[in-house]
């Protein structure tokens, strides 16, 4: 209940700071008596686009630490935590990353890693996780995590991500205007009812099409992320027998805003072009032909 309430509240404040930056800016009034500006709806597209995909981006390590009841355990004493600790350094040493934040909670067995810039992240592990696994298999897991790190896989997503919101809204806004317009022939000031529908419509179909890209962007950074554990771990097999003890467990649920950062995610059938990750099974036969 408490992850869905911050969610809910983090979305609405974020809708109210873009809505108060176009009425700041006059970006929200490219439609007019004189037709589209395109200018003002490129500015208002860009704003509304970039602006929600950043903020969350900035805003990503304190709702980490919020929703998911994180232990920051950077500077405990317990043997275990030390351990764990030692691991992100040491492949944060390797990266040439700054030493993240080490944080752990309570759930299914997973992990993550979050934050706007690489030498600021933040890098989490389940207690499920640390449960179910050897701890060769942990450390492969941290050094995946460590990998979207030094990759840069945060902004990289943030950017992709307003890229493609830039181009739902923009698209979807010129193609109401002309269906008003042109094809329903409204001559009224202001738009009609088949600039709104269309909008709508457009806003969702559009919506599906650009979170399927984002999706499998996702999915090639899993990749690269698994490829890093194994240079972390100075071979391959660690990752692989991480991935194949994965397989067999349950990942459990995750905020969505932390979901494409988690080591594992198991959806299927037509949910697979929206995943944020691949099947493990393609994971581990990819590092096994990088092996041969």
């Amino acid at each position: 209940m408490k992850r869905i309430a911050l969610f809910l509240l983090t979305n609405l404040a974020v809708m109210l700071v873009l809505g108060l930056a176009v009425n700041l800016l006059g970006l929200n009034r490219f439609l007019s008596a004189n037709g589209l500006d395109l200018t003002a709806l490129l500015g208002f597209a860009l704003v509304i686009g970039f602006g929600g995909a950043f903020i969350s981006l900035l805003i990503s390590k304190p709702m980490a630490k919020w929703t998911m009841g994180l232990q920051i355990v950077n500077d405990s004493t317990d043997p275990t935590h030390a351990w764990i600790v030692a691991t992100v350094r040491r492949f944060a040493g390797q990266a040439g990353v700054a030493m993240p934040e080490v944080g752990i909670y309570e759930g299914a067995p997973n992990a993550f890693a979050t934050g706007a810039f690489k030498n600021s992240a933040l890098v989490a592990v389940s207690t499920g996780l640390l449960q179910s696994m050897s701890r060769e298999e942990v450390e492969a897991v941290i050094g995946h995590e460590v990998a979207h790190v030094a990759n840069g896989d945060m902004v990289t997503l943030t950017l992709i991500q307003g890229v493609m919101n830039t181009f739902v809204v923009f698209l979807s806004r010129v193609i109401g205007y002309v269906v008003d317009r042109v094809v329903l022939r409204n001559q009224n000031e202001g738009p009609g009812i088949g600039y709104f529908a269309t909008t709508i419509v457009l806003d969702l179909m559009l919506g599906v099409l650009a979170a399927m890209i984002v999706a499998w962007f996702s999915r090639q950074r899993e990749f690269r992320a698994d490829a890093g554990a194994a240079q972390f771990m100075g071979r391959r097999q660690p990752m692989i027998h991480a991935l194949a003890r994965l397989g067999k467990l349950d990942p459990g649920e995750m905020p969505k805003t932390l979901q494409a950062m988690g080591i594992s995610a198991r959806p299927g059938g037509m949910l697979a072009l929206l995943a944020s990750h691949p099947p493990i099974e393609e994971r581990i036969a990819r590092l096994q032909q990088a092996q041969s």
